[in-house]
């Protein structure tokens, strides 16, 4: 195994510059605190910004920067400009992505300025990669911000393995296909080998994105890629529990808190609130809730204060300030509401505490409040149960956080109902000794075992593993033995290239009329067509009179039908097997019926074959009416020679007799070949692949259970061969 490479937006260290010097502090945030001590344990290097601008330091200060943060902390820095932050990060990232992922579609700015800064950002981030990188290396890309970064480093270093982990929610597809650039930024997530995510909920949102948007199905959360496979799968990300459950109370920044604590406190009982400042975690809705909480049990005035800490975020972005304001409002209101002289409700903190005095806020909080509207996990959940040992402590989640899927025992409530959260409160605070104790044991059983680095091996050996699935694969990957074709093409004087059509040499259409030949295919056909040494055959489903149309001023041969009609150049089309249509007539009738109970499909009807086509279906529904439709089909047709041939989204009704491997066999029973080459990208094409004989040279169009020796992962990769002979 090669070198680990950690890339995330942020480094696990931020650099400041005061009084000319530049300083080093760790990062705050859920990505640097859970993966930091991972990252000194597996001897890896960290890539990402360091917090400052490139534009307050000068080439000196970087080349400090640079030695320090490599040989202290193993990390290596990506400079960025003010412009690259403003447009980048506080831009697309946090204007476009965040909100859009976080379901506040009204939120979402779309700019062609940000997306192109997000883009070149991106590449700035691979520009720094590939001065480290190397074969048989993994990549661990982190988070939304990099979204492109995984196809960058898959086209350039194939030989890699790259992971990619997305720390926020993936939304459903309904959200997410509002995205402009939607296409582009699922094709840079699948540049990874593995795409992990915190829950089950958002594999199979991104999965149905997938599905929906390029039209690539899954098997068991496994989708065929172009040439590889890529795995899909949740990773619940843990903490260093041992790090939370330790004694700290030699700790100066641990003591100090606890004492300032325990002083506010007096006789009354805590409830804890610790967020970044962001409209997505809820924190007018909570204050707002606290507000009911006092309202609605009057008897405990006087008796709980509620610890408000927000952590300072995005303040430069106006909708953030905005936020600010409203929450400093709500908490006056409430404190001036119900404070008295010696009492004041809510304390409210806005600034960033050391992770120890955190801790010293989870071990004297009776209760935490994790109420976000979303949220992609939620450690701070997690390390509250792991600081607090005690067993006195109760978590109130909200449903849409991430970690709601692990702690089920805690009180769970839904964010947007008040009284809910009012009344978990209150259950909270009366909840006996005996059952917090169960729920306790149970849950930090559950984060011990499933600790921050159980998480990253369990992600890690999942990326080894389904690289290796493809490193076994029985067709090997023409795309690293191009010059071994093409020299056995140089060195050939009699040559024969069988090539299917669609999604070979043409990518697929929404209506396969649309698919038509550009100019540039028929200049590559027209060039290969004419030199003498060549027999060019297009092996096609389609029928005869679109062939004629497409391809009938080329001196190609051409087989229609799937093998059922045959054409020379300057010739008239036959039969290759003698058939009638007298079953097409009950069979139509069955397909219409099926089609008009399914949107986005069409029949379309051949001389001697009917075909269904589903690429626009929803996938779910197409699956079931399908499998209904096939079941009807095979009854109908079962004692006679007719039968059902599955391509891509299509499925056709036609003479099982006929097959594109007969109808090749006519071209290599009576002449002599030195290169043979067939293409072909679905199960249509298999029959061409078998009677193709040892020396051939048979590729397959994307990865699957093929008989072919080759695969290549798309059409354009086929078509840049066929321009280079």
């Amino acid at each position: 195994m090669g070198k680990m490479i950690f890339v995330s937006n942020r480094l696990p260290v931020t650099v400041s510059k005061a009084n000319n010097k530049l300083e080093y502090t760790k990062s705050i945030g859920g990505l640097a605190t859970g993966l930091e001590s991972y990252h000194r344990k597996s001897d890896s290097i960290w890539i990402g910004w360091p917090g400052i601008s490139d534009d307050k330091i000068d080439d000196s200060d970087k080349l400090i920067m640079e030695e320090k943060l490599k040989n202290d902390y193993s990390c290596l820095p990506v400079f960025l400009t003010d412009e690259d932050i403003e447009q980048f990060y506080h831009g697309f990232s946090n204007r476009t992505i965040w909100p859009l992922f976080h379901y506040s579609p009204d939120k979402v700015a779309y700019d062609v300025n940000t997306w192109k800064a997000y883009k070149q950002v991106n590449k700035k981030f691979f520009n720094i990669v590939s001065q480290f990188i190397g074969d048989g290396d993994i990549v661990w890309v982190h988070d939304y911000q990099l979204m492109l970064l995984p196809r960058m480093i898959k086209e350039n270093y194939p030989h890699t393995k790259v992971g990619f982990f997305l720390h926020i929610p993936f939304p459903s597809y309904e959200i997410f296909r509002l995205l402009i650039w939607r296409e582009e930024i699922l094709h840079g997530l699948l540049g990874s080998d593995l795409i992990g995510f915190h829950t089950y909920d958002y594999v199979r949102h991104f999965l149905c994105s997938v599905r929906r948007l390029l039209g690539y199905d899954h098997d068991l959360n496994k989708i065929n890629y172009q040439d590889r496979y890529v795995l899909v799968d949740a990773f619940p990300m843990g903490i260093d529990f041992d790090r939370f459950s330790k004694d700290y109370s030699e700790c100066e920044d641990f003591t100090k808190a606890e004492k300032e604590i325990l002083e506010i406190k007096q006789d009354t009982r805590i409830i804890l609130s610790i967020d970044r400042l962001d409209y997505t975690k809820g924190i007018p809705e909570r204050i707002k809730a606290f507000d009911l909480f006092l309202s609605k049990y009057p008897e405990y005035q006087g008796k709980v204060k509620l610890y408000q800490i927000v952590a300072p975020s995005r303040v430069q972005v106006s909708t953030y300030e905005q936020l600010k304001r409203e929450i400093t409002e709500l908490i006056s209101e409430v404190n001036g509401k119900y404070g008295t002289i010696s009492w004041m409700p809510i304390w409210y903190y806005f600034k960033s505490f050391s992770q120890e005095s955190l801790i010293a806020f989870y071990r004297n909080a009776d209760v935490l409040l994790v109420t976000p509207l979303r949220d992609g996990m939620n450690l701070v959940a997690k390390e509250y149960f792991a600081s607090r040992l005690d067993n006195k402590g109760m978590l109130v989640i909200s449903e849409t956080a991430g970690a709601a899927s692990e702690l089920g025992e805690a009180v769970v409530i839904n964010p947007n109902d008040l009284n809910e959260i009012a009344d978990a409160i209150k259950n909270s605070l009366e909840m006996s000794l005996e059952e917090k104790t169960v729920i306790n044991n149970v849950i930090c059983h559950r984060l011990k075992s499933y600790n921050v680095y159980y998480w990253a091996e369990d992600f890690i050996n999942s990326l080894l593993q389904i690289t290796s699935d493809l490193s076994n694969n029985v067709s090997k990957n023409l795309e690293q033995n191009k010059d071994l074709l093409h020299n056995a093409y140089i060195n050939a004087k009699k040559r024969i290239l069988f090539l299917d059509y669609d999604g070979t040499l043409v990518g697929f259409k929404r209506i396969p009329e649309q698919a038509k030949p550009d100019q540039e295919l028929k200049e590559i056909l027209r060039k290969l067509a004419d030199d003498p040494n060549n027999t060019v055959v297009i092996v096609s489903g389609r029928d005869r009179d679109i062939l004629d149309n497409w391809f009938g001023d080329l001196n190609v041969h051409l087989i229609g039908a799937h093998g059922l009609w045959i054409r020379h150049p300057n010739k008239n089309w036959f039969m290759t097997i003698p058939i009638d249509n007298e079953w097409k007539e009950s069979v139509r009738n069955i397909l219409e019926l099926y089609v008009t109970r399914l949107p986005g499909s069409l029949v379309e009807e051949k001389e001697y074959s009917l075909a269904v086509h589903y690429r626009q279906c929803e996938p779910v529904i197409a699956k079931v009416k399908l499998n209904e439709l096939k079941q009807v089909l095979l009854s109908m047709t079962a004692s006679a020679n007719i039968g059902l041939q599955e391509g891509n989204k299509v499925i056709e009704v036609k003479d099982n007799r006929v097959n594109k491997g007969y109808a090749a066999l006519t071209f290599l029973r009576n002449q002599r070949y030195d290169f043979i080459l067939g293409a072909g990208d679905d199960f249509t094409d298999e029959d061409l692949f078998a009677v193709l004989p040892d020396d051939a040279y048979s590729i397959k169009i994307g990865i699957s259970d093929t008989a072919a020796k080759y695969h290549l992962k798309s059409w354009e990769s086929m078509r840049s061969i066929l321009q280079a002979f």
